[in-house]
């Protein structure tokens, strides 16, 4: 499983890496949801691999953690995108065979819209009373992980969505599912920054639309 996030909350240099960090949390957190997902589902892979865990030093992808999102950053790019290493476990460990991997897989997406609605609610509430930088603190990490939620929920290989998608289907059709998913993950890199291209150019405005909508419906439009 592949945690994504993409966020185009920030355009200043500074406002950028605050927001990369932030991300970068968010991503290791939605990774580590995974793995507590499969280990109370009886795979105790990830947990014997020292992945459930927020050190960061574990979950860190050279490229999808510090190369990709530094380019982005230094080329002032409106877009910050970026992943971490997939959490490991064994689909055949999981108790419940039969919607395990469905579980695991929407427990990250799961784990960071609770989050955004954490801190969206404290934007709500908090605003005007709690202080200032503690309340765009909370706003930044709320849209982040509602980007990152949602993002992950689309049904494309190697997103979880596509995964849930795989795990609710007839088994006939599942094969199918992971079959094209094979396919896609033997591409690589290519294939990864294929799916990017094809995101950016058709869908990320309406999604984003979409995600903007959402956030100021929990933010209370402030």
């Amino acid at each position: 499983m592949l945690a994504w996030g993409v966020s185009m909350m920030q355009t200043d240099v500074l406002g950028i890496v605050f927001s990369l960090a932030l991300l970068i949390i968010s991503i290791i957190i939605h990774e580590v949801a995974h793995g507590y997902a499969a280990n109370s589902l009886g795979d105790p892979t990830a947990k014997l691999s020292g992945r459930l865990t927020l050190n960061p030093i574990p979950h860190i992808d050279l490229w999808g953690s510090i190369i990709v999102p530094a380019i982005l950053i230094f080329t002032h790019s409106s877009i910050l995108f970026g992943w971490a290493k997939p959490v490991p476990y064994n689909p055949y460990n999981l108790k419940n065979q039969r919607w395990g991997e469905a579980i695991v897989a929407v427990a990250g997406a799961a784990t960071n819209i609770l989050i955004a609605v954490i801190f969206g609610l404290i934007v709500r509430f908090g605003y005007g009373t709690l202080p200032g930088p503690f309340i765009t603190i909370s706003g930044t990490l709320a849209f982040i992980n509602l980007f990152l939620g949602l993002f992950n929920l689309i049904p494309i290989p190697p997103l979880d969505g596509y995964t849930v998608l795989r795990g609710i289907l007839p088994y006939r059709y599942a094969m199918g599912l992971r079959a094209l998913e094979d396919r896609m993950r033997a591409g690589g890199m290519a294939s990864i920054l294929l799916i990017l291209i094809v995101f950016s150019l058709f869908f990320s405005g309406p999604f984003y639309m979409f995600v903007q909508w959402t956030f100021a419906l929990l933010i209370g439009g402030y």
